[in-house]
């Protein structure tokens, strides 16, 4: 193995990890060496990842902890309990999400607060939980998980589009203060990807199927395990000296017009 991409000494959390792209990212992490702490709240579904992710690294011993990510406690809660378990915390993929789509003025406050919450406030609260015991290991790595509306306007996803977009700011404000303590932090931008929650949206927005393959030059949805390269190579050494940076892995659908 390269050792610039080397995970076997590494502890990672990834947050909604048990599904989608959340378990693609962890499942490369593993495959590289990483020993994995699923974070979400679905029993069953946190079985089934500990089991691939067992498979796929004999040697390393995952985990799944229950947590809601949008209270502080949890947050901590979760942290502390990975420190208790390893000893260590090197890597935290702010993954956990979800969506609503109607028009913007369809969205109750609730909803919006929900939303928000999810999706952008979660990572907050994730990444403020883990800077005490990186900077004290003197290096970490965080990923946060945008999307396409961090860049482009969804008529359909108004308060999911606000905190994508958010997402690379936190990002950025982050990978700046945290520089002098190591701790590099990037986002990662999914396209179009077939997982549950775009499943449903081929269901909502008429014609989605069709036009998504016909934007991407690649000529078809992205897969969850297409983002096992990216989570190594962020969570590795060899991104030292990237920080701040909002990587599309979308198949070249943002590169054209």
């Amino acid at each position: 193995m390269n050792p610039s991409f080397d995970l076997r000494t590494r502890v990672a959390i990834v947050t909604g990890g048990n599904g989608g792209i959340g378990f693609g990212m962890a499942l490369g992490l593993a495959h590289s060496g990483a020993t994995v702490v699923v974070v979400g709240r679905n029993a069953t579904k946190n079985a089934n990842a500990i089991a691939e992710l067992r498979a796929a690294n004999p040697d390393a011993d995952p985990c799944a902890l229950t947590a809601d990510v949008t209270q502080e406690r949890d947050c901590t809660a979760l942290v502390e309990r990975t420190l208790e378990r390893y000893g260590r915390v090197d890597v935290l993929v702010n993954n956990a999400g979800t969506n609503l789509r109607k028009p913007p003025q369809d969205y109750s406050l609730d909803e919006w607060r929900m939303l928000i919450d999810t999706n952008l406030t979660s990572a907050f609260l994730c990444s403020k939980a883990v800077h005490a015991p990186m900077a004290a290991a003197g290096r970490g790595k965080i990923v946060n998980i945008g999307s396409m509306t961090s860049i482009f306007g969804a008529s359909f996803a108004a308060p999911y589009s606000a905190s994508k977009g958010g997402i690379v700011q936190f990002t950025k404000a982050t990978a700046v203060a945290w520089a002098r303590d190591n701790i590099q932090v990037n986002a990662v931008l999914p396209g179009w990807i077939d997982t549950e929650l775009t499943q449903q949206a081929r269901k909502d927005v008429e014609g989605l199927n069709e036009r998504v393959v016909a934007r991407t030059p690649a000529g078809r949805w992205g897969l969850p395990q297409d983002f096992a390269g990216i989570a190594v190579f962020l969570a590795s050494a060899a991104s030292d000296f990237i920080t701040g940076a909002a990587i599309p892995v979308d198949g070249g659908y943002s590169s054209q017009l």
